[in-house]
């Protein structure tokens, strides 16, 4: 048996002989490199992806914040551009917009009043990027709160379940939680995501005072409270333009008479727009 000191230099030649031999290279078959080349488009595709994932949750979490800050105008350049073939917007059961020129007129004119807040953020993301990149699906659950003070003149146009019993600096109140879905379809265009199809899907709402169930039973049949848009200048609604169309995918609305149900898909896996459906 060695001695301990040449045993090291033993060890230590050994590993030195390794290092220095040459390695003999196994050629790459063309196998092997149209296997090397697959694994790479496939990693770019995920990548690519996984980048347009990112950019349709930031566009739709931007038209939030906007719209929380009363910014409607500055949403209209998330829209895609006019002319774009098959642009919609859905907010309530009474109908569609395909007109372009009406779809952003729901951004355009909108008033922040003093004392008006309005705070909805979304939860609960579903997102599909179609495999050729050039739509994508969204599902969103939004709450939030929708808030004001209304003068006396302008409440005595409105259902009395709008406000709260009190007054407040001498104005009528109105705050309500609100719960909602948003379906979104999105279109690339010049290399950036846009909205292309807007469905809003109102849940509940509940006046402060109230809960839903009691607002649901006192508004269901109201077609004040299916037709506002907005709360204007103090207090002054402003009303849904004539749709285009009929409703096509109708929300199902908490109301005291039906049961609930799944009518805004979650977006599934899918190739092209062609094989999926529209929001």
């Amino acid at each position: 048996m060695l001695k301990r000191p040449y045993r090291a230099a033993l060890l230590a030649l050994c590993a030195a002989t390794a290092i220095s031999a040459p390695v003999q290279a196994k050629p790459a078959s063309g196998d092997d490199l149209a296997a090397l080349k697959a694994q790479v488009q496939a990693l770019s595709a995920e990548v690519s992806a996984t980048r347009d994932r990112a950019a349709v949750e930031n566009l739709f979490s931007t038209y939030m914040y906007l719209h929380n800050a009363f910014r409607d105008e500055d949403i209209i350049p998330l829209w895609a551009k006019k002319g774009t073939p098959g642009v919609r917007a859905q907010y309530s059961n009474i109908g569609v917009y395909t007109d372009w020129d009406k779809i952003i007129s729901y951004h355009q004119g909108r008033p922040a009043p003093v004392s008006k807040l309005v705070f909805h953020y979304v939860t609960t993301p579903v997102i599909e990027v179609a495999g050729d990149g050039q739509t994508a699906k969204g599902l969103w659950i939004v709450n939030g709160l929708e808030s004001g003070l209304v003068d006396v003149e302008q409440a005595k146009n409105m259902p009395a379940w709008m406000f709260e019993k009190e007054l407040v600096q001498g104005k009528k109140v109105w705050m309500h939680n609100v719960y909602l879905k948003y379906g979104v379809d999105f279109i690339k265009q010049d290399g950036q995501w846009k909205i292309w199809h807007f469905h809003c899907f109102e849940v509940a709402r509940a006046p402060y005072g109230m809960g839903w169930i009691p607002f649901a039973a006192a508004a269901q049949d109201d077609a004040f409270n299916v037709d506002l848009m907005y709360v204007g200048e103090d207090g002054k609604p402003v009303f849904m333009p004539q749709p285009d169309g009929p409703a096509t995918i109708l929300s199902n609305t908490y109301r005291t008479d039906t049961s609930q149900r799944l009518e805004a898909r979650p977006p599934e896996p899918y190739r092209t727009f062609s094989e999926t459906f529209e929001y």
